[in-house]
């Protein structure tokens, strides 16, 4: 018995039918989500990584000083607390410039669900105050004596 003859890659058999090859993207562009961060926002967030990120390889050397018992362990941990005070520092900075571009350059206002079903309510009070309001005038405009109904 002779063992099953391997058949051949599909772009062979593809040419053998006389198929083209479809050009499929590797990937599809989809928008953004979320705008860009303003420019100075975004310098103030990696400022604020790149310190957090040294900051905590430092807190990490020093853990390891620390049990290997090193001499440097000691400036490692004053270096990790220094460092814990500027990451701080940076976290706040970039809180702080993101409030300030937002209050110059205004930001773009979506109500939230809330507040559109308060204005929702406060619109249908004031449609049926107007629709009291027109019937009321109508009776009068009869000669009516604002009654609804004459005894």
């Amino acid at each position: 018995p002779e063992a099953p003859r391997a058949e051949p890659p599909r772009a062979d058999r593809r040419e053998e039918r006389g198929e083209q090859a479809v050009y499929r993207p590797l990937w599809t562009e989809e928008p953004a989500r979320r705008r860009r961060l303003p420019d100075p926002v975004r310098t103030a967030a990696v400022r604020a990584v790149l310190v957090v990120a040294v900051t905590l390889i430092m807190a990490m050397v020093a853990f390891l000083c620390t049990l290997a018992g090193s001499w440097l362990a000691f400036p490692m941990v004053l270096g990790s607390v220094a460092g814990t005070v500027v990451a701080t520092w940076g976290v706040l900075d970039v809180w702080v410039t993101r409030q300030v571009w937002n209050q110059r350059h205004g930001v773009v206002s979506v109500p939230s669900s809330t507040a559109r079903a308060v204005r929702r309510e406060r619109r249908r009070a004031r449609r049926q105050a107007r629709t009291a309001q027109r019937a009321q005038e109508r009776i009068q405009r009869r000669g009516g004596a604002g009654q609804l109904s004459h005894p």
